[in-house]
């Protein structure tokens, strides 16, 4: 019964944490990845903060 419960709180506690990151491409997300060493960057997160963050489109 103990370790059931260990269990559901730790994966509760990882799904809540992961709710937490901003949209990917909102002003939030821009800000939080100018913030972070560009060494430590993906692939995709250039590429997702070139489309969004540098070059916007005005729709």
């Amino acid at each position: 019964m103990k370790k059931a419960l260990t269990a559901i709180t730790l994966i509760s506690s990882v799904i809540l944490l992961s709710a937490c990151s901003p949209k990917v491409g909102s002003e939030a997300w821009c800000k939080d990845l100018k913030e972070k060493s560009k060494g430590d960057w993906t692939a995709n997160e250039a590429k997702d903060f070139a489309s969004h963050c540098i070059f916007k489109s005005k729709d």
